[in-house]
């Protein structure tokens, strides 16, 4: 008989945290990667990386049992801004 495990994570206030991620990646000064020239087929992005700490819960279900754990780790985010755009998040990798 086979017994299903389902995992979940659900993350306190995401849009929240994107907006402060981004504002985090902003920097004060351009430094001009973004305005490089490429070959046509590519474009050229500059990237910022910051380090957050992000809350939320882990649900653990199991045998018709439900398991609520909250977590507060550390996430690293990495925000891209191409050519005249604002920086943008584009992926985030645990810490823990």
């Amino acid at each position: 008989m086979k017994k299903s495990l389902i995992i979940t994570a659900t993350i306190d206030k995401p849009d929240l945290i994107e907006d402060m991620v981004e504002k985090l990646a902003d920097r004060k000064i351009d430094i001009g990667y973004s305005r490089q020239a490429v070959p046509p087929d590519l474009k050229a992005i500059d990237t910022s990386t910051t380090e957050t700490y992000v809350s939320g819960t882990v649900a653990i279900e199991f045998n018709d049992e439900k398991i609520n754990m909250p977590f507060i780790t550390c996430y690293l985010f990495t925000c891209i801004k191409g050519k005249q755009k604002p920086y943008q998040l584009e992926w985030a990798t645990s810490l823990s």
